[in-house]
């Protein structure tokens, strides 16, 4: 038989039991960990695709600097006490082999997210594939558009300002310097030159149609250019913008040079690279090239006791020896890193893909080599992180700016 308590004793056990859930509530608080697959008390899976062999293996440096980052981040101790599994792939350049290895990162290796991949063709062949899926596909490497539509893609987002964009910042210095000038555009034929080009006669207006006097494209598989150049100085341009990858634009720049056509240049800035385009082009043939950026050049006097260059050019001695610090791809995969480990830290102990991309939606923040005056600023109907950049000449020796920020 069970006997009953007194109330002295009944009071004292009730007291007792309401210390004890006191006592225990904050760590049953602190416990509440939520987890999709890739993410654990110990690691952080991440996928990524990066051309590191094909016709833009140039874009290498990208991912190298990447995992340079991410090396860094766990030798200090991770992100909230996880280490980074950047799981880099390499797609030659070719969306079929985006698709094949896309699926082998989400399928067999289980990754939480795609982060900063590399192509406009690349990731539109699996933007359907991982937005089905609810896979974030975060921050790609790529300034084409589209990648920048909550509405249609809620799980994709871009990172760098936009091909559009870009374009239309040289159209509007060309009609500000050369109003009556003569464009020869050389465009690479593929969603990311589409783009570009858009954008160039989107800025140009009206008088587009009359100021471009010769557009020709090429393929990404073509052996050479040369033909096109001929052509473009048989037209009697004076202005000449290069909508193409590496290996063509240091092409261009040389083939200009050996033919005697002597137009004003203008560079997009994901073929900006000195070690990548300008060296192999000669850089005494690039001299007086325009083009534009969003990152901060170590050797650009804005850089100097600038404590996040320091910590770059660090990083880079230590954990990729091999790479430029002053090639403008490496800065990009360094900032694309460091905006990557700023959505994970804010999304804390709750690594569920819903809220990564929450997360990815609600920055202002300013990643380490980014301009003066430009920062990341998202928000649930704005995919596009960066949205401003500088026009800069390249005097020989370094780019040096020659507008000050703006859209």
């Amino acid at each position: 038989m069970v006997k009953s308590l007194d109330a002295g004793r009944r009071h004292s056990l009730k007291l007792g039991v309401g210390l004890l859930m006191v006592a225990t509530l904050p760590l049953a608080v602190h416990a509440q960990k939520k987890y999709d697959t890739g993410a654990s008390d110990t690691e952080i899976k991440i996928g990524n695709l990066t051309p590191y062999s094909g016709p833009a293996s140039a874009y290498g440096a990208c991912g190298k600097a990447m995992a340079a980052y991410f090396s860094k981040l766990n030798a200090s101790g991770g992100i909230n006490g996880r280490k980074v599994n950047f799981m880099t792939a390499d797609d030659a350049y070719n969306p079929a082999i985006s698709v094949e290895q896309t699926r082998k990162l989400v399928e067999q290796e289980e990754v939480l997210l795609m982060f900063a991949s590399l192509g406009t063709s690349h990731n539109m062949a699996v933007q359907r594939y991982l937005n089905a899926k609810k896979i974030p596909q975060l921050f790609v490497n790529t300034g084409a558009t589209r990648f920048g539509d909550p509405k249609n893609f809620p799980w994709t987002m871009g990172w760098q300002p936009t091909y559009q964009t870009e374009g239309q910042l040289y159209a509007r210095h060309i009609l500000a310097t050369k109003p009556n000038a003569k464009i020869a555009v050389l465009m690479q034929n593929d969603d990311f030159g589409k783009d570009y080009m858009k954008g160039l006669t989107d800025g140009l207006g009206e008088k587009g149609k009359h100021l471009i006097v010769l557009h020709l494209t090429h393929e990404v598989t073509d052996p050479t250019i040369d033909s096109q150049m001929v052509s473009f100085k048989a037209s009697g341009a004076d202005v000449f913008v290069i909508m193409t990858t590496p290996k063509f634009a240091a092409q261009a720049i040389r083939k200009s040079a050996e033919i005697g056509w002597k137009p004003t240049q203008y560079l997009v800035s994901v073929s900006q690279s000195a070690s990548a385009v300008l060296k192999p082009a000669g850089v005494e043939n690039a001299v007086g090239v325009i083009s534009s950026t969003y990152l901060l050049s170590p050797t650009d006097p804005a850089a100097v006791g600038n404590k996040d260059v320091a910590e770059y050019l660090a990083t880079m001695k230590q954990y990729y020896p091999a790479g430029d610090p002053e090639d403008t791809l490496n800065s990009i995969g360094y900032a694309a890193a460091a905006t990557m480990t700023q959505v994970l830290r804010q999304a804390g102990d709750n690594l569920t893909r819903e809220n990564i991309m929450k997360q990815a939606a609600s920055l202002h923040f300013t990643p380490p080599m980014l301009y003066p005056g430009i920062d990341v600023r998202t928000a649930s109907d704005d995919f596009f992180p960066i949205e401003k950049k500088v026009l800069q000449r390249f005097n020989g020796k370094a780019y040096e700016v020659i507008s000050s920020t703006g859209g």
